[in-house]
């Protein structure tokens, strides 16, 4: 028996938007003010939230699956979707790896690659499960709670590999180019799965700044396999679930290192990022921020600097 869907994500107009709020308001749902959202609205244990980027739609709750089926589809989408994905995407439901990464926009913190592969009944029980792609989740807990379920779905083989930062900073003074660092970190998770499962056919994974860099990793490898590359890729619950278990191992890294240091290691490349950079320069030295960061991001520079 599948598990009850408690999360569903779909894009949507601004006239469907509208429509939607007016449907919620009809129905007695109780609105309140979200960050970066059109809307957002609760009933009992269900939330409606429309956000401003996309515009999109995420409804969550234990009434998730009947609201998306009886109204969200039939009377605001226009299309019913849920439950029809093997229909509408069976290429998601063969058998095939998915490919992410985590942390390459961060300062602080290791690159995190990881691939999960999925066979037609995995890819339904991700579904199932919520697995969907880990920047629509904000909270750490909810991450490490879908990666234990990805890790523990029948049928999935999971490789992940975290390039820590001092580690990451010699690769980058070697090779002196993000996008083949990132493919070669790719093309690693791709051969680790291959040795598990020779048996895959394809690996998905988001579009590469130049595909080819990729194809050659894996050719240097002598490994061969369908690589597909789009925007977007995370969309494929494969992907999807290879980006949760990456995001996993990030904030695991950044939780360990900011309890070593005694200092909160913000995510991301921000003014905080600085002040923490700063405070770190201070009390332990320029070089500690090898150990912590990646030192190509000009960031690295303006701590230094001063700026």
């Amino acid at each position: 028996m599948s598990k009850p869907l408690n999360s569903y994500t779909a894009p949507i107009g601004e006239l469907q938007a509208h429509r939607l709020r007016e449907l919620l308001e009809e129905r007695g749902f109780a609105f309140e003010p979200k960050p970066y959202s059109l809307f957002s609205a609760k009933k009992g244990k269900l939330n409606v939230t429309v956000y401003e980027k996309g515009p999109k739609v995420l409804v969550q709750g234990k009434e998730t699956e009947e609201f998306v089926t009886f109204t969200l589809e039939p009377e605001i989408l226009g299309e019913a979707k849920l439950g029809y994905e093997e229909e509408l995407n069976p290429e998601m439901f063969e058998p095939h790896l998915g490919v992410d990464e985590s942390g390459k926009g961060d300062f602080f913190g290791p690159l995190t690659v990881a691939g999960v592969f999925v066979d037609r009944a995995a890819a339904r029980a991700l579904l199932d499960a919520g697995i969907t792609d880990s920047k629509k989740i904000g909270s750490d807990a909810k991450i490490r709670e879908l990666a234990k379920i990805v890790r523990e779905t029948p049928g999935t083989v999971c490789e992940v590999i975290r390039i820590g930062p001092r580690r990451y900073n010699e690769m980058y003074e070697s090779i002196g180019n993000l996008n083949r660092l990132l493919a070669w970190g790719h093309a690693k998770i791709i051969e680790n799965v291959l040795e598990r499962r020779p048996d895959c056919p394809r690996a998905l994974s988001d579009q590469f700044a130049n595909p080819r860099v990729l194809e050659r990793a894996l050719r240097d490898r002598g490994k061969s396999i369908e690589l597909q590359q789009r925007t977007k890729a995370e969309s494929d619950v494969a992907v999807a679930a290879a980006s949760i278990l990456a995001r996993e191992g990030f904030i695991d890294w950044m939780r360990d290192a900011s309890e070593a240091v005694g200092l909160s290691l913000p995510k991301g490349a921000s003014a905080q990022v600085k002040q923490a950079g700063r405070r770190i320069v201070e009390r332990f030295g320029r070089e500690k921020l090898r150990e912590l960061s990646k030192l190509h991001f000009k960031t690295a520079g303006e701590i230094i600097s001063g700026n």
